[in-house]
């Protein structure tokens, strides 16, 4: 199948996708803001330049959209129809190198936390994701008088750490 659009106009798209700033980052920066963390943003010193550069509690966030980084079983992601082979290529070598920047950022002893931007596209799931997402960031889930809540009868502080490319 053609693209319905010029190679010109095609290109002129897809250099307006914003790469940083976007609508889940901010959701994402202004939640953790009125929670009273303090955080830089897409620092380049960092391997994969995170979104979010939590120092204080050694901890940097990626907000992922999931088209761009392959996100599996996801209604969002779906492979376009023309240049097949190109996408295919394209974001296998950006799971790659999220792979590879989540690991060195490991090793460099720094958490790394990965949210998907379909985890915080409805209300619904946003609230939880993001209460998740701050309870992880400060610990709150190893604290043993923290008293989670309960999400599908299991406990928030019960699920595993998630790897990156699960859903």
């Amino acid at each position: 199948m053609t693209d319905i659009k010029s190679q010109e106009e095609r290109s002129r798209n897809m250099a307006a996708i914003k790469g940083k700033d976007t609508k889940p980052e901010m959701i994402v920066r202004k939640y953790l803001f009125s929670k009273g963390l303090r955080y830089r943003v897409n620092n380049r010193k960092f391997p994969g330049s995170p979104d979010i550069v939590l120092k204080k509690y050694k901890t940097v966030v990626f907000v992922d959209g999931c088209f761009w980084h392959g996100h599996e079983d996801c209604k969002y992601f779906r492979l376009p129809k023309s240049n097949v082979n190109f996408w295919r290529h394209k974001i296998a070598m950006n799971y790659a190198r999220d792979y590879a920047n989540n690991i060195e950022l490991e090793l460099a002893g720094w958490r790394v936390i990965r949210i998907w931007e379909c985890e915080i596209k409805t209300k619904a799931k946003r609230e939880e994701t993001l209460k998740r997402l701050y309870n992880r960031i400060t610990g709150l889930q190893n604290n043993p008088i923290y008293q989670p809540d309960r999400i599908d009868g299991e406990s928030i502080a019960a699920e595993p750490e998630a790897t990156y490319g699960e859903k």
